[in-house]
């Protein structure tokens, strides 16, 4: 079998492999908003195939985050170090359990985060995912005659669940507080002594889900597991406190407060409320996460609305589409029928870059639309090369074939050259950059490696298999 075939197999293949990682792409922003955050919410196969867009082209949400260094043991450099690792590692459970795509978490400085949430709609949501310190708590609830004057109290003050927690009740209450009990709000406008010691916390936690059913009939709850130690401790808390309440308390809210009616062996519990489904998934996964090391407080915060997005991707594609047309233009009216072989191999470049972004579950953003529109530049430059190359040698008198094989030979080390520079840039900013910078420097380093495949696999051996069947004794270039 002729080399020839061998090269026009892998520009084939090449082909195939670039359809079968783009298919998905085009299918999926066939579908409606509302149709791929449903998808989305079921962790539809679909997702993970698709190219990406990124913050600045579907909208979302942009957080700079700061950690409260003054909340840790110490501040020495190596355990505010670990803090911020452990903090982006909750984060980024957070995030991935509450099925956002594509979202970046890194770190800039000694104590920041950088935190990017493709088209996420709900500000409020989004920051109480990131910030919550999830705090979990069981307290018994104590039922003495003292519960009904500290309620009276705190409504005549114009307390409420939002501005009413440990630390600065006012005096008045505290005064009124029978020892070793303190007052905490509910979720529904009412209030709960408990006990100021928890029986137990959510560090034995094992496991957080969401399920049908409970007290409110046909809305969700949040059923828990706890590990083997936990399960022993519930146990012999819930065998002490029967016909008690059992406060179920996050983040010095109560959520519930289940009566106890008899020993609960198995380390299960559920709590429940007039939870929606966003309100108890987003509780479910502060859960299953687990807690912040140390406070985080926003320091700066963007919005990317998805109209800007969409003006964004309307610009990318207008401007990739004129430098296209005039290119296109410029090598058809130059190099006459080579250079329409070109602007065909130009198209390609585009279809296999998009195709190998998909592959690499990439994200899409406008630095990396600047990375594919220079790539476009340099998949021209190396057209430029060959051909002029070509032309020198029929110049001299060669036949087409010599004169096509010659300008490849000679054309190559040049391209080689320029490429291989560009793509080692390339590679430092997709590993020293965040961000943006990182976007641009993956699209521009597999940009370069198509437009090399391109421009000097795929068009030359389109030229060997048209002089194998069709002799020209004289080369349009």
């Amino acid at each position: 079998m002729p080399k020839v075939y061998w090269k026009a197999l892998l520009v084939f293949v090449a082909l195939v492999v670039g359809g079968i990682y783009l298919f998905p792409t085009f299918q999926w922003y066939r579908y409606s908003q509302a149709d791929q955050e449903k998808m989305r919410i079921r962790r539809h196969p679909l997702v993970e195939k698709i190219l990406n867009l990124g913050l600045d082209l579907q909208g979302g949400i942009h957080l700079v985050l700061e950690l409260k260094t003054d909340k840790l043991p110490d501040d020495k450099p190596e355990t505010v170090r670990e803090a911020l690792d452990r903090a982006m590692e909750i984060i980024r459970n957070r995030v991935d359990q509450y099925g956002l795509a594509e979202p970046l978490i890194v770190r800039q400085g000694e104590k920041w985060v950088v935190v990017q949430m493709p088209g996420v709609k709900d500000r409020d949501q989004a920051k109480s995912l990131i910030g919550r310190t999830a705090l979990l708590e069981f307290r018994i609830v104590e039922m003495g005659e003292a519960i009904g004057p500290l309620q009276a109290k705190a409504r005549e003050l114009g307390l409420g669940p939002e501005n009413l927690r440990p630390g600065n009740m006012p005096k008045e209450l505290t005064d009124m507080l029978p020892p070793g009990t303190e007052l905490l709000p509910g979720k529904e406008e009412n209030f709960y002594l408990v006990r100021a010691t928890p029986e137990m916390t959510g560090s034995l936690l094992t496991n957080a889900r969401v399920e049908m059913g409970g007290q409110y009939s046909g809305l969700p709850v949040v059923s828990l597991e706890f590990s083997p130690e936990g399960a022993k401790r519930f146990a012999d808390v819930t065998e002490a406190n029967v016909q008690r309440q059992l406060a179920i308390v996050l983040d010095g809210i109560v959520q519930s407060a289940p009566v106890i009616r008899t020993r609960i062996p198995d380390g299960r519990a559920i709590i429940e409320g007039n939870f929606t489904p966003e309100d108890a998934k987003l509780l479910k996964t502060v859960l299953q996460a687990g807690s912040l090391p140390a406070p985080l407080e926003i320091v700066e915060e963007r919005t990317v609305g998805p109209t800007l997005g969409e003006d964004s991707i309307r610009a990318g594609v207008m401007a990739c589409l004129i430098g296209l047309g005039l290119i296109f233009i410029f090598m058809m009216v130059y190099y006459k029928w080579s250079g329409l072989l070109a602007n065909a191999a130009l198209v390609l470049n585009l279809f296999l870059l998009l195709g190998a972004m998909a592959a690499f579950h990439a994200t899409l953003t406008m630095p990396g639309i600047a990375g594919i529109i220079l790539t476009i530049g340099m998949a021209v430059d190396a057209n430029v090369l060959i051909l002029e190359r070509i032309r020198e040698e029929l110049r001299l008198g060669k036949t087409p074939r010599l004169a096509i094989d010659q300008g490849y030979d000679k054309a190559f080390s040049a391209i080689l050259d320029g490429n291989l520079t560009t793509v080692i840039a390339a590679l430092f900013l997709f590993q020293f950059g965040t961000g943006p910078v990182k976007g641009f420097g993956i699209s521009l380093m597999l940009g370069l490696i198509v437009s090399m495949f391109t421009a000097i696999i795929v068009t030359h051996t389109f030229y060997e298999l048209l002089l194998m069947y069709k002799p020209i004794q004289r080369l349009s270039v």
